[in-house]
């Protein structure tokens, strides 16, 4: 049996994450991502309208047709986290391939919710949950299994493909929180025996091999918001918190934080009220009881019209727009397109870092500076990463001892980054470390 990985996407930019591994006569789909600022140059554009040629000729979904070309049968598609970079584009391929759509159980009710009115989609008949820890035989010599991992969504696993010829170990995306704030560390006693079984090849994110040391855990982001905001405990001014809508913990965290400083949590706008009503409904994380959440746009103004007249000191909007998208909650209070009024002294903190492309540098910039100027302080660096640094990818290479490693999910600069530091490791490139490209195949002997 040959073994062939495909590198369909996200290895050339941050996002549309999707890559193949075929087996034979076998093929194993991992992820199928957008690439989200080219769907926010072309703000405009209505998905849903938009044929999948003309997305892929955006670069705003994986040019699957890569896959057209192999003499094989599509086991299943595996999904290891419920980022958009890895989902978002399942409604527009995975009708594409008459397989199951595997993933944890939040994971695959954020999946649903995208494929909720196409009922031309038939993926969402073939979604199929497994839990972090549980094995899934797709076949004769195929043997899929979730191993529980970190990173800034939960329910977020790393995807083992256990083949005769040794596992194919799917590490995108992780990080090595040992002290996390939802959730269990990775299951590092699984990963070192996999390692011992045999790992034939590692296919790993390089999003942040560049920066050295470890990644903070969560709970030094928990710990920054909290100092930050319970210093403001008898403060009469308006405190904001813009986070990533997908990051539960952290937005467990703000909630928490308001609710001991007096204040009511609000979480608004459509991401942030689907992400964390989808979670607290799963049971899989419990806000406090004053906690409330609004979407639609009509209704966030109406809860932000009520929030001015009952008083800025009373509530702690969580909106979206931490990257100054247009639209989102915060640039159109920073705009003033909402009746909620920034003035002197208000407090507007943002827990999460820029997606580094120069759109979203321009964005956030704009809607500081507006915030600036109504008066408003704002707060910013209140946030640790989701992704591996360094010495994290060190000791998972040496926890798995895989054969090859290919590095995925970054640009060129950064796969490029992430061979150098496998020669460092002993890897050779081209023989043992594989930098490849979106379209790419790489057989494996």
């Amino acid at each position: 049996m040959d073994i062939e990985i495909i590198a369909v996407g996200g290895y050339e930019e941050v996002g549309r994450n999707m890559t193949a591994v075929r087996c034979g006569k076998e093929i194993v789909i991992f992820d199928m991502g957008l690439r989200l600022d080219q769907v926010m140059v072309h703000e405009d554009a209505d998905l849903a309208n938009l044929h999948v040629a003309d997305l892929i000729k955006m670069k705003a979904v994986p040019d699957d047709t890569v896959l057209t070309a192999n003499d094989g049968t599509v086991k299943a598609i595996v999904c290891s986290h419920g980022h958009l970079d890895h989902i978002g584009a399942i409604p527009m391929l995975a009708n594409r391939y008459n397989a199951p759509v595997i993933a944890t159980p939040y994971t695959t009710e954020l999946i649903r919710q995208q494929l909720v009115g196409d009922p031309k989609n038939s993926a969402a008949t073939r979604l199929m949950a497994l839990k972090a820890g549980q094995r899934y035989n797709l076949s004769q010599n195929l043997v899929l299994e979730f191993v529980r991992t970190q990173h800034s969504i939960i329910d977020a696993v790393t995807p083992v493909l256990h083949t005769p010829h040794g596992a194919i170990v799917y590490a995108l995306d992780f990080k090595l929180d040992r002290t996390p704030v939802i959730g269990e560390p990775p299951d590092f006693a699984r990963l070192r025996q996999i390692g011992k079984e045999g790992v034939l090849a590692l296919i790993v994110e390089s999003t942040n091999v560049g920066k050295k040391g470890r990644c903070p855990s969560e709970r030094i982001a928990r710990d920054l918001v909290r100092d930050t905001l319970t210093s403001y405990e008898d403060d009469k001014n308006a405190i904001i918190v813009s986070t990533f809508s997908s990051h539960i913990s952290r937005i467990k965290t703000i909630a928490e934080c308001a609710h001991e400083i007096g204040r009511k949590p609000v979480l608004l706008g459509l991401s942030m009220e689907k992400y964390a009503v989808t979670a607290e409904r799963m049971k899989l994380v419990s806000f406090p009881e004053t906690t409330s959440a609004f979407g639609n746009r009509r209704t966030v103004d109406r809860t932000l019209r009520r929030i001015m007249k009952g008083g800025k000191d009373q509530f702690l909007p969580i909106v979206t727009g931490h990257q100054g998208e247009p639209g989102s909650v915060l640039t159109r209070i920073a705009t003033g397109d909402t009746p909620y009024m920034l003035t002197q002294g208000d407090k507007v903190l943002i827990s999460a870092n820029i997606i580094p492309n120069p759109m979203n540098f321009g964005q956030r910039y704009l809607i500081e500076a507006r915030m600036n100027l109504a008066g408003a302080r704002v707060f910013d660096d209140l946030h640790v990463s989701g992704h591996a640094y360094r010495e994290d990818h060190y000791e998972l290479v040496q926890l798995l001892q895989p054969q090859h490693v290919i590095p995925a999910h970054g640009s060129l600069t950064m796969t490029a980054e992430y061979t150098q530091f496998a020669g460092e490791m002993g890897y050779t490139p081209d023989s043992t470390v594989h930098m490849l490209k979106n379209g790419q195949r790489l057989r494996i002997n």
